[in-house]
């Protein structure tokens, strides 16, 4: 009897460090845009936790490019080690070529450590962090501006995708207690749509605060990162945990805040939000279960 269970939860350990190996692309459609617009395809890439030698995660997301989409939005934690900024740029560099967004997470500023892992079971593991950043973010968040991309570190910026003007709100990570809500700037009634056709809100960690402060600015869909899904999910149960304070049903995929969605259209007024699980974990927890590292195409379509 007991060497059975050793010999499952041995099976089940090293199935969970497979899994993180199995990349997955989402595709999920929501229908935001202005009545006949065209579709507008929006890469979703979050939490690679990339180390040095992850060659087959900097092949696949490289790879991502040939979906074409129109727009790349990166909810940060890329980095997970001081040495990962050229291998971060260089499983990026496809995707730079396009117009993209990203906020920073905590794993851009500082690198992972070990811990207990019985404390990722709590409900919001965080940690306030006292000390100096010890990893490229700065370098990092430079190259992605350099190449185009807005930076959405606690501010607001707009952007052409696909020849529509898109109107974006960022913060940086929640995590860390580091958000600050860019106010809108104050400007003279045109008569205009000052959000183009669509307004996007940006946040790593999907803290309800934040949550509520975008879906209160007006974002027809928050994108949001930082929770890997769960990373341990039960068959049928779903994330046993979230790592911040918003439900376990909405630790990923795609939902409606503060209403239901989709589509049952959304709680009257709801914005889209959707949180990607990720595409990696702590180098000191490689592990995932009914839960595999991600990447997501959303496409918007007309209301």
């Amino acid at each position: 009897m007991l060497g059975g269970l050793v010999a499952a939860g041995a099976a089940g350990l090293a199935y969970a460090h497979l899994e993180t190996k199995l990349y997955t692309l989402r595709r999920v459609s929501l229908p935001v845009l202005p009545p006949g617009e065209p579709d507008l395809r929006v890469l979703h890439v979050s939490d690679l936790h990339l180390t040095p030698s992850q060659q087959r995660k900097i092949d696949w997301v490289r790879s991502l490019a040939a979906l074409e989409p129109h727009l790349v939005v990166d909810t940060g934690d890329n980095l997970a080690h001081r040495d990962s900024l050229g291998p971060v740029l260089h499983a990026l560099e496809p995707l730079l070529a396009l117009p993209g967004a990203f906020v920073m997470g905590s794993n851009d500023y500082y690198e992972p450590r070990p811990k207990n892992p019985a404390r990722y079971l709590l409900p919001d593991a965080r940690v306030i962090i006292r000390r100096e950043p010890d990893l490229p973010g700065d370098e990092l968040g430079a190259a992605m501006r350099d190449a185009g991309w807005k930076d959405l570190t606690n501010r607001r910026d707009v952007v052409v995708a696909d020849g529509r003007r898109l109107s974006l709100v960022g913060v940086d990570d929640p995590h860390l207690d580091r958000d600050e809500f860019p106010a809108r700037a104050e400007r003279p009634d045109t008569g205009a749509d000052d959000d183009g056709v669509l307004h996007l809100g940006v946040s790593h960690a999907p803290y309800t605060r934040v949550l509520d402060q975008m879906h209160d600015d007006g974002a027809d869909v928050i994108l949001a990162g930082h929770t890997h899904g769960g990373q341990l999910c039960l068959p049928g149960v779903g994330a046993l945990v979230t790592n911040c304070d918003i439900d376990r049903r909405r630790a990923k995929g795609l939902h409606g805040w503060p209403g239901p969605r989709p589509d049952e259209a959304g709680g009257a007024g709801s914005s889209w939000l959707h949180v990607s699980a990720g595409a990696g974990t702590s180098p000191y927890a490689p592990v995932r279960f009914a839960c595999r590292p991600e990447a997501t195409l959303l496409t918007f379509t007309a209301r």
